[in-house]
Formats: C-alpha cells, sequence, structure tokens
C-alpha cells in the first residue's frame, strides 16, 4: 500500500524531473529547498538510485530517473484518473474542464455556450505551443487540446472539426485592398506580423511560404493572436489571418489566398486513457456542435 509520504515524494519527483532546477521547483511547490531535497534524497533512498547528476542547484535526470519518471508518471496518472472517477459518480454538475489551445479565436464563443450549458462546472484554459501542448497531452494532464493543425499519435485521439482558410489581412491604405484576392508570390516583399514560430497556424505558413520560394518577413512576433489585427489596422504590417479570426470593424481588408493554397484544420484532441468525465463529455458535445454550425452557416 502506499502512503501519503510515497505519494509526495513522487509528486515531488514529477516536478523536480521536469524542471530540473531545485530553487524553481521548490518556489513551484511552495516548500522550502531543504525540504524538498530531502523528500528527494529519501525517495532515492528507498530505491537504492541516484536518480539526479548534481551540479549545484541545478539538476540532469540520469538514465535510472529517467526510467523511473515514466512509471511515475503514470502511477500518478491513473490515480488521478480515479479520483476524476469517483467525483464523478458523486456528482455530474461539479468540476473543472483542463483545456489547452494553440488557436484561440473561437474559444470566447465556445465557453460561453458551454457556461450556459453546465453554468456549474469551471475551465482553465492554456495557450500553449504545439510542442508544449502535445508534452501535456503525452502526460495525460489536460481534458482536451483545441488545436491546429491536427495531431496524430499512439496516445492521441484526434477530431477534426473544421477546415478553416487562412487569408490576408491588409489595411485599408494598402495597395492591395481593393483585391479580393492575392497569390502568394505577390506577396514576397511585404512586411508581416504575426505569432512566433511553433504555433500551429505560424509553422503552417512558413511551410507554405517556403514552397512558394520566398520566407515572410516578420517585424512582429508574438504570442497574443487577437493582437494581431490591432498591428494591421495601425499599419505596421499584414498578417495572415484564419478566416475564424478576422474583424469586420472596415478598418482591414481580408484577401482570399488564391488557389486555396492555406487551409488550416482545427481539431479537438485527447489522450486515449484519460477517463472523460461527464462534464467532458458535455463540453465535447458544445465544441463539436459548434463548429457543425459554423460550417453549416459557412455553406
Amino acid at each position: 500500500m502506499v502512503n501519503f509520504m510515497e505519494l509526495l515524494q513522487l509528486q515531488y519527483f514529477l516536478t523536480v524531473a521536469r524542471l530540473e532546477h531545485v530553487t524553481e521547483a521548490a518556489r513551484h511547490l511552495h516548500v522550502t529547498q531543504s525540504s524538498l531535497s530531502k523528500t528527494i534524497q529519501r525517495l532515492e533512498e528507498d530505491l537504492g538510485v541516484p536518480l539526479f547528476d548534481r551540479v549545484g542547484r541545478k539538476l540532469r535526470l540520469n538514465e535510472s530517473g529517467s526510467r523511473f519518471l515514466l512509471r511515475a508518471e503514470r502511477a500518478l496518472f491513473e490515480l488521478d484518473q480515479g479520483k476524476q472517477e469517483l467525483n464523478d459518480l458523486s456528482s455530474s454538475e461539479q468540476g473543472t474542464i483542463e483545456l489547452a489551445v494553440n488557436t484561440a479565436s473561437m474559444l470566447p464563443n465556445i465557453l460561453r455556450e458551454f457556461r450556459k450549458k453546465k453554468p456549474n462546472i469551471q475551465f482553465h484554459v492554456q495557450m500553449l505551443t504545439t510542442r508544449e501542448m502535445v508534452a501535456h497531452l503525452h502526460r495525460g494532464d489536460i481534458d482536451f487540446c483545441l488545436s491546429s493543425p491536427s495531431l496524430i499519435g499512439e496516445d492521441i485521439e484526434c477530431q477534426i472539426l473544421y477546415r478553416d482558410p487562412i487569408l490576408v489581412a491588409v489595411p485599408q491604405s494598402h495597395r492591395l485592398a481593393g483585391r479580393s484576392s492575392v497569390s502568394l508570390s505577390e506577396l514576397k516583399e511585404e512586411w508581416f506580423v504575426g505569432v512566433k514560430k511553433g504555433y500551429g497556424t505560424r509553422d503552417l505558413v512558413d511551410s507554405i511560404c517556403k514552397e512558394a520560394g520566398f520566407e515572410p518577413k516578420f517585424v512582429y512576433e508574438g504570442d497574443e493572436p487577437a493582437r494581431i489585427n490591432a498591428l494591421v489596422e495601425a499599419e505596421i504590417g499584414i498578417a495572415f489571418i484564419p478566416g475564424t479570426a478576422t474583424n469586420q470593424n472596415g478598418q482591414i481588408a481580408y484577401l482570399q489566398v488564391e488557389k486555396n493554397e492555406l487551409v488550416r484544420e482545427i481539431a479537438l484532441l485527447w489522450h486515449k486513457s484519460r477517463y472523460v468525465s461527464r462534464a467532458a463529455q458535455s463540453f465535447r458535445e458544445v465544441v463539436v456542435d459548434y463548429f457543425e454550425k459554423l460550417s453549416k452557416g459557412n455553406n
């Protein structure tokens, strides 16, 4: 039988293993560094092997630590799933949905619809890069990812929800503002604003533009997609904007990319082994219904 201290040791170990820094791990766990170090030391003594190579306060997982990390993550994951399942049996109208997104333009509408349907269920949303999202999915510590692009993996379920054309946004004063469409080759000398590399839409744009023979030149790269329209409107640069993120206020012109070269897939992702609570099932229904209505409205 695993006692409380052994569970605490595992939780502390996971945090130190992910951060590989005693000071940062102690701050994250709200414990003293000495207490954290002693707990990790007791765990190593119980296991009979060191789990880290130490250089001052900096730690590096050694081979034993890397192997044990996989087992510890799996053990705590299963315990967390059991807790969620028991909570689900006691009440279907409580709990928190853990959500990660790398595309957020339609998120306010989705969350508003979900809150109407399940007002007592809370949600916690993280904006992540595609790489960060994959890491969270593999660890099984989130319910769903709303992602573009769609992702494939042994332990990942993927439901494609929507095919979203990516448009070229230009200020009304721009030379292209009177056009309805533009070819990628015409944009080679333009300056762009957009999100950083690592976000799905940016990576897709970079890939397609490379095939067209150029690399977009960026004067602004950020991690807040909602700000991009404002930067275009301020004439800082032009941008590639998903159709679901356009701002129809008359200050920006949106052009189709000729030959439909730029289209992104929006998908809902989840861990195959993660327990899907009734609250999570309700959230998935809201998301699927939202994109079905969006698709019908555009046909």
